[in-house]
């Protein structure tokens, strides 16, 4: 007997359906102030161009819920189409369909997805909802994260990998998002590897954040989160706006975007936002968007490590990468937490093809015995490393403070810097004036007749002779001194120079970078 077209139709549709859960599961997913995996694909692609694969996927076990099978799809949204016009793939886990839980099949497609933008060369948006490995499926679904993990490494520094955690994630769960390029978190979402009760966490969320390692945990304290949102929709919207700064993979640049600002404007309030005085705090961030265009500017690791500013912005409508001391915060010193956070932007900006221009106000390393016994030896080696190995255009303005190793470290000639700086009141040494009057002439201030009015001497002589951006540029450790107004004007004009830059390390299997 042949069927009518409508007969096959219906059990297509019908199968579908079940794709998508019950209504009860959906409702429930809503009272969490969560959207389900095709509402949140439909924010996060461009209307009506997300294609789905694999949907009638089954799994290896079939569980029944409200009475109908959940075979179908697998509690995962698999598929691409197109962010801010351009090509994207994404795998979005299902709460509302067997909890999100992580089977064989659930992982096969995520992986499958993920080769695919690896191979036609696309981002892609994991959408973290899950209640962790399918206990049905024991061992399979543990073989499912590893495969995942190795899918992760092998797209790592070629495509642009996001992570969207957007409910729970924890166990070994979390080391996917771990191994991707960044993190977004909702304000009700977690993650940890284990707690306190990680089964009642999971089915029940009657934990507080701090036990559950909520959003603003990971944002402030861990470092885990780069980005922090109120809800879905705020988060999906931030997870656009990222993708408009970065190239769909390491062999493209970044998307142009044609500028409606100056690129000759002059900033002549730099002159009156940056004290001359250098025990005088100033946000940097005021800087940045000064120079920028329109004042654009989308902070990365914005609520972590603060005395380390990283961001993306445009100049002149090309994409560029800004690490920036913050004399806000522990007077702009570089510590173990700063350090980690500049190298992974730095080495995020160098595989993505993204020129760097570092603003440079830093009196040193942070003193003190927690960090030194924290690793600040091996992690400032870190930043190091990253400058060093970037190949990129590297700029760098130094606005008023450059002293000792932190000045070495953050792109000067040594570490093959390409254009540098600096502002005539800027303070190039090896320290502060007054603290090396200090160590060299303690004993010529004690013993004059009048120890104030000597060290004050010596203290303006000392100045005069080294602490001035003329010895450096003297020695060609700096390119130029400009006038602060120019800043925007002159690195426009570098990096139009050195956009056609070709660098090359020696042929090695690859470097060891500090760990």
């Amino acid at each position: 007997m042949v069927k009518d077209m409508e007969l096959y139709l219906g059990e297509l549709r019908a199968r579908r359906e079940i794709t998508r859960g019950t209504a009860k599961d959906i409702d429930g997913q809503h009272a969490k102030k969560r959207l389900t995996a095709r509402e949140r694909i439909e924010l996060l692609f461009d209307a009506g161009t997300f294609t789905e694969i694999d949907t009638l996927v089954t799994p290896r076990t079939d569980v029944y819920i409200g009475g109908k099978s959940s075979r179908y799809g697998d509690g995962v949204v698999t598929g691409f189409g197109l962010i801010n016009g351009r090509r994207a793939a994404a795998a979005a886990q299902d709460a509302a369909v067997m909890g999100g839980s992580l089977g064989e099949m659930h992982a096969n497609k995520i992986v499958k997805v993920m080769r695919m933008a690896l191979e036609y060369g696309c981002p892609f948006i994991a959408l973290n909802d899950s209640g962790g490995a399918r206990i049905q499926e024991g061992v399979d679904s543990l073989g499912g994260y590893a495969k995942i993990f190795d899918a992760n490494c092998e797209a790592s520094g070629v495509i642009p990998q996001i992570s969207v955690i957007m409910g729970p994630c924890a166990g070994g769960a979390v080391y996917s998002p771990g191994l991707t390029d960044f993190i977004f978190m909702t304000e009700n979402s977690y993650m940890f590897i284990t707690g306190p009760d990680v089964v009642k966490a999971v089915m029940y969320e009657d934990l507080t954040q701090e036990e559950l390692g909520g959003g603003l945990i990971h944002a402030q304290q861990s470092g885990v989160c780069h980005f922090l949102a109120r809800d879905d929709a705020d988060c999906l919207a931030r997870v656009r706006a990222l993708l408009s700064y970065l190239p769909s993979n390491n062999q493209e640049d970044p998307p142009y975007m044609a500028p409606r600002d100056d690129p000759e404007r002059r900033c002549s309030e730099l002159e009156q936002l940056v004290p001359t005085d250098p025990h005088q705090p100033y946000d940097v961030r005021q800087v940045i968007t000064s120079i920028v265009d329109d004042g654009k500017f989308f902070p990365v690791h914005e609520l972590w490590a603060q005395n380390m500013v990283v961001g993306f912005a445009r100049m002149n409508g090309y994409v560029v990468g800004i690490v920036a001391n913050q004399p806000m915060v522990l007077a702009g010193c570089i510590d173990i937490k700063a350090s980690i956070k500049a190298t992974h932007f730095i080495r995020i900006c160098d595989a993505y093809n993204i020129p760097i221009i570092t603003l440079q106000d830093v009196p040193g390393f942070l003193p003190g015995k927690d960090q030194e016994y924290g690793g600040i030896i091996r992690n400032g080696a870190r930043l190091i490393y990253a400058y060093s190995e970037a190949t990129v255009p590297k700029l760098m303005i130094i606005l008023r403070k450059s002293y000792g190793g932190a000045y070495c470290v953050m792109s000067s000639k040594g570490l093959r810097g390409d254009l540098l700086y600096a502002w005539p009141n800027a303070e190039i040494a090896v320290m502060g004036a007054e603290g090396a009057v200090n160590i060299l002439f303690r004993n010529e201030v004690k013993n004059a007749p009048d120890p104030q009015a000597k060290r004050a001497e010596l203290v303006n002589d000392y100045e005069t002779r080294f602490n001035n951006p003329y010895v450096a540029a003297a020695r060609a450790l700096i390119d130029d001194v400009i006038e602060p107004r120019d800043t925007r004007r002159v690195l426009i004009r570098s990096l139009d120079f050195t956009f056609s830059k070709r660098e090359r390390h020696v042929a090695r299997k690859h470097g060891i970078s500090p760990m």
